[in-house]
């Protein structure tokens, strides 16, 4: 396969949707010798029909705001792949929406699904609607705008969403309420639901605690204990907090969070009390990282509008924010501060300059492709307690989801470990471990 000859193509056919054919280039990049070693593949253009998503839905959101303004957003939903299940995937309400990124998501996603070895495929949807300043009947009525166009395509078997940036429990709750008027049914259409209504046990912390689990099996790949050391965060929704939780329970040391409005830096890491502090800051009551900064100046550095890459001697990295929020420069900088280990909480948080960095160094480094698929794994296991109507114990929950994240680093070593070396390349083996079964599925369902 000719890698270069088929991204110029892809980037010909859908030009101006950058973060879409960044994500398949790190995949194509990766995963061509394997493609290669099936002809079959080929002969029915297999990497092209997975490349391009199965069905877009695009549609105008109008709603109207508490003044009684009419306020027109647009939504989308990429309905990516659905070979090894029903279309599965977050939706995201941020203003920085467009089509590229949730395509980009979406093609993700489908990868990610497949290493959780769960029946989901991948999908992703959203719109450039932010919730951000808005009060809760403004959110509930856009919500319930947005549902009215995108119901049709929903379903338990047909696309179950859930929640991403900016579509926490109130966003999922209000478009799940929605959903149960216009279809007349009570389903598992939604994941991420509230206890009361079909949710599961440690969803909100499903992605933050997964991560967490997939960096110790990385860790003791080279024997390696977390206890004591300093860890740099990005983010502060539920990935980032829920991350810390986990580490500050083993031991670890955090250092860092950040918002949109800036990055905090705590050099000898926060107490216990101080992540309540963070942590109630921003559940409770929805503020901003500087109010932790303005509280305590005696630990804490503020840098607003960054990250905090260039600003923490850190032992490991998770960024847990957004796409491309860590550049050549910060990866360079996290590793003259002695960074050992990279494991990512956001969807490709990391650019291409900065993966060469990491893998150049030969430190651990894992993809959000595989160390952020708690959150979809504990989705996949909402759908099973709702189909079955049952609840699970949050001990059966959380077992099952470090099984799963196991398992996923388990692929990722067995597609990824170097010939005559000790080194994994995550990247190589999430890509090829995701792939081969997308593929698979693909082939013995015909050409569709």
């Amino acid at each position: 396969m000719n890698e270069k000859a088929f991204i110029d193509e892809l980037s010909r056919r859908f030009p101006n949707e950058p973060e879409y054919i960044q994500a398949v280039e790190e995949v194509v990049n990766s995963i061509g010798d394997v493609y290669d070693k099936y002809p079959a593949f080929q002969r029915v253009n297999l990497l092209e029909r997975l490349c391009v998503p199965d069905r877009i839905v695009s549609f105008r959101v109008s709603w109207v705001d508490d003044k009684g303004n009419v306020r027109n957003n647009m939504g989308y939903r990429v309905q990516h792949n659905n070979a090894i299940g029903p279309y599965k995937g977050g939706i995201r309400f941020h203003s920085s929406v467009n089509l590229s990124i949730l395509k980009f998501l979406a093609f993700e996603q489908t990868f990610k699904n497949s290493l959780t070895t769960l029946a989901m495929g991948g999908a992703k949807g959203g719109s450039d609607f932010s919730p951000r300043g808005k009060s809760d009947m403004e959110v509930m009525r856009f919500c319930q705008a947005f549902i009215t166009e995108l119901y049709r395509n929903l379903g338990p078997d047909t696309d179950v969403p859930a929640g991403d940036i900016g579509v926490g429990a109130r966003e999922v709750g209000f478009m799940f309420g929605w959903y149960k008027k216009m279809t007349r049914e009570f389903t598992g259409t939604f994941t991420g639901k509230g206890l009361d209504f079909g949710g599961s046990l440690i969803r909100p912390e499903a992605t933050g605690y997964g991560n967490v689990y997939f960096l110790l099996n990385m860790l003791a790949t080279r024997g390696i204990d977390i206890k004591g050391k300093a860890v740099a965060i990005s983010g502060s929704g539920n990935v980032a907090l829920y991350t810390a939780e986990k580490l500050l329970q083993l031991g670890a040391k955090v250092i860092s969070f950040s918002d949109s409005d800036g990055a905090i830096v705590v050099p000898e890491g926060i107490t216990q009390e101080q992540f309540q502090e963070i942590f109630d800051l921003k559940t409770l009551y929805r503020g901003r990282i500087k109010e932790f900064a303005d509280n305590h100046p005696d630990i804490c550095t503020y840098y607003p509008h960054e990250r905090p890459w260039k600003h923490v001697r850190a032992d490991i990295a998770m960024p847990s924010a957004t796409q491309n929020e860590v550049d050549g420069d910060d990866a360079r900088a996290l590793l003259a501060n002695g960074c050992i280990a990279v494991s990512e909480g956001a969807n490709m948080p990391s650019t291409p300059d900065a993966i060469r960095e990491f893998q150049a160094a030969r430190i651990l480094y894992a993809p959000g492709k595989a160390a952020n698929a708690g959150g979809v794994s504990v989705s996949g296991l909402e759908m099973a307690q709702n189909s079955q109507k049952l609840n699970w114990s949050s001990e059966e929950v959380d077992a099952r989801l470090k099984d799963i994240m196991a398992n996923i680093h388990a692929q990722c070593e067995k597609y990824g470990k170097e010939e005559g070396s000790d080194y994994i390349d995550y990247v190589r083996g999430a890509n090829t471990a995701g792939f081969l079964k997308v593929a698979r599925a693909m082939m013995a369902q015909g050409v569709y």
